[in-house]
Parts: structure tokens; C-alpha cells; sequence
């Protein structure tokens, strides 16, 4: 679509030309500006390198590679013809090529990108910087790869192709940029052309929450996973040593229980990333809240010779919000995200001061079941 002038009495067309005309190549000039302004053709990206080709048996090299801000890589790709030729196929290579990056391959990248071009700018702290990341998250880095493609203009066969492939979860951006000479100024119209700007954002949306979603998925797998090993190990280890652990199963949620002998009141492990705790949890359903709450206050009326006799602090909660009560004694020595060597020391504690615990409240424990909650 033309530039127009306006003047008092018409509107003037400002000619169009082509970048040969004006003297300006791919990649002396247009990769050259653009490599300083990314975010006229893709926001929010950091350029690490360009002229990228850091692989095997292969002379291709990628014009602009970047990062965006939700840690994917761009691959964008340059040319000055009036049909982009086949732009996008070569993209697709260098995406896939490029898709098995790390973000201490991206650092090393960024580095030489930054030493080449004489700044004297720390990649690792720049590139965490852009991520708003506190520390690398190897995780998160590199889940999808982007494709900006910039051209002069676009063949039907390419469009058609990007539209095919954006509509099977790529993500390829085609942006025309076209040329006009007003006297001796030369003016650039930069327009996208797929996605159009009304849908863009749209689009944007949507990609960011499926990625989320997978990134969240994907953490719940490996957190589950390593619970269930983290509870499978206690159980292991405590077979033998008392018969409270007879029933119990791994699983791959934060606790585990087993039973007191008194309706409503479980015996629990439970585990956090780098603490853990064992606990009497006291709740005897939806309409019980009154004598979840009788037991807890018989339970704190002997608090002195409970916590004198178990030899370890002791918290008291009434949970209010969770219609139970609580009486829970802390360990500080790890959790399921510390390294399984030390769960065996951990888990022995665990166990150990389970007994002990059981032990203490058992007589009170046998006083709750004769309790006559109708006349307390």
C-alpha cells in the first residue's frame, strides 16, 4: 500500500523503490540496522549473534539469531527480493538445527558475539538480565524456537506455507519491509504481514499460556516423581522398625500418613523442598469442627509433659481455615529436593522421631477414644 503526502490540494504518492536501487545490500546494511533495532521487526528479542553457524557440515548461517523474553530463540532471517525466495524452508533448517541450544551454549554464543563486536558486557548477567531471571533455569530455556522472516515482499507460495505451518504450532512471523525515495531521503515502511496486528496478540496470548501450561505440567512430572521416590525410600528403610509403617505406600504429594487408632487422627510424614516434619493431624470431617477442637484442647492441657517427655519442640496450631488442628514437630536437616544421598540420614531422623512421637502421645491417645463428645 503506497505512502502518500499530503499537501493542500491532493495526495501526493511517495515513489517506491528497491533496495538495489538505493544501494543497500542484505548484509552490509539492512542486517547491520537491524541487528541494533531488532524491535522494529521483533520486540522484546536480544540478539546474540549473527551470521550464526555453529555446526557440523554445514556453510548456511543464520542472519540475526536472538532471544525473546519468554526464553525461546529467534531465528530471523534476511533478504532484499521482491519474493523472499525460500526463505522460510531455510529457516525451518536453521530452527532446527539451532533448537537443541542451552542457555550456557546461548551464553557462550552472546560472548563472542558481544567480545567481536569490542563490548565489554558480562553475556551471562546481560542474557539473565533480558530473562528477568535471578539465576539460569536450563528448564525453561529454549522450549520453542521462533522464525521472523524480512523481506522486501512475500511470493503467494511462501505466505501459503507460513500460514499452513503457523496453523500446526510453529511460530514464523513474515514482515514486508518496502523501500520509498522522498528527493533524497530514503523512508523504510516496516508492516507485518503474518500474523496480521489484529491477531498478533491474540496469538501471543495463547502461546504463552500453552507454554506455561507445559512448563507447568512439565515441573509437576518431575517434582511428583522425585516425591515418590523421596517416600518410597522412607518406607524402605523404616520396614522392621515399627509396625506404624506397616500400610504405608509412597505417593507423590507433599505427605503421607498412617493411622493413630483413633477415628480422624493421622499420624503424617511431611516434606517441603529443604525441610520436613512429623505431625498429628486431627480432623474428623466436615461437621466435626467442635471436636477436632475438644481434642486439640485436650491435647494442650497436657502440653508440658507431652513436649518434656518427646524432647523436641512442638507447635500447636489451631487451623482455623482448614476446620483441623495440628501439633507438629519441625526438622531442619533436608527435603525432597536436596540430594538423595542425604535422604537416608534424613529419613532415619524422620522415622525415629515418629516412634518417639507415637510413643508419647500414645496414652493420651487411648483417653481420646473413650472420650464422650456428646457430654465432654
Amino acid at each position: 500500500m503506497p505512502i502518500y503526502e499530503v499537501t493542500q490540494t491532493e495526495l501526493c504518492p511517495i515513489p517506491t523503490t528497491r533496495f538495489a536501487e538505493a544501494g543497500l545490500t542484505e548484509r552490509r546494511d539492512l542486517q547491520r540496522l537491524l541487528r541494533s533495532q531488532i524491535e522494529v521487526i521483533s520486540p522484546g528479542t536480544l540478539v546474540i549473534d549473527e551470521e550464526f553457524g555453529e555446526w557440523e557440515d554445514s556453510r548456511r548461517r543464520i542472519d540475526l539469531l536472538g532471544v525473546d523474553k519468554q526464553a525461546n530463540l529467534v531465528v530471523v532471517e534476511l533478504k532484499r527480493t521482491e519474493d523472499g525466495g525460500h526463505m522460510e524452508l531455510q529457516a525451518i533448517r536453521y530452527a532446527a538445527m539451532v533448537s537443541t541450544m542451552t542457555f550456557n551454549d546461548a551464553v557462550e554464543t552472546y560472548a563472542s558475539y558481544l567480545t567481536a563486536r569490542g563490548e565489554n558486557i558480562d553475556a551471562q548477567q546481560a542474557l539473565l538480565n533480558h530473562l528477568e531471571w535471578e539465576e539460569p533455569e536450563e528448564d525453561r530455556f529454549a522450549q520453542d524456537v521462533r522464525i521472523v522472516l524480512a523481506s522486501a515482499d512475500f511470493s503467494r507460495e511462501i505466505t501459503s506455507a507460513v500460514l499452513w505451518l503457523n496453523e500446526r504450532s510453529l511460530d514464523i512471523k513474515c514482515v514486508r519491509l518496502q523501500l520509498y525515495r522522498d528527493g533524497e531521503r530514503t523512508l523504510l515502511d516496516i508492516q507485518p504481514v503474518i500474523p496480521l496486528p489484529e491477531a498478533e496478540e491474540y496469538q501471543v496470548r495463547t502461546k504463552v499460556k500453552a507454554q506455561r501450561e507445559k512448563e507447568g505440567k512439565a515441573t509437576n512430572s518431575l517434582r511428583h516423581e522425585r516425591r515418590y521416590r523421596f517416600w518410597a525410600d522412607l518406607i524402605s528403610q523404616c520396614q522392621g522398625k515399627t509396625s506404624l509403617h506397616a500400610n504405608l505406600k509412597p505417593g507423590i504429594y507433599n505427605w503421607i500418613g498412617t493411622a493413630s487408632g483413633v477415628r480422624g487422627l493421622g499420624l503424617h510424614y511431611s516434606v517441603r523442598q529443604h525441610d520436613s516434619a512429623i505431625e498429628l493431624y486431627i480432623d474428623r470431617g466436615k461437621d466435626a469442627s467442635h471436636e477436632n477442637l475438644i481434642i486439640f484442647k485436650f491435647l494442650s492441657s497436657k502440653r508440658t509433659p507431652i513436649e518434656t517427655e518427646f524432647g523436641y519442640p512442638l507447635e500447636w496450631e489451631e487451623l482455623s481455615e482448614k476446620r483441623a488442628c495440628r501439633v507438629r514437630s519441625r526438622l531442619q536437616e533436608g527435603g525432597w529436593q536436596d540430594e538423595p544421598t542425604t535422604w537416608q540420614a534424613l529419613h532415619a531422623t524422620m522415622i525415629e522421631r515418629m516412634i518417639r512421637f507415637e510413643s508419647v502421645l500414645r496414652p493420651y491417645l487411648d483417653q481420646i477414644q473413650s472420650m464422650d463428645f456428646a457430654n465432654p
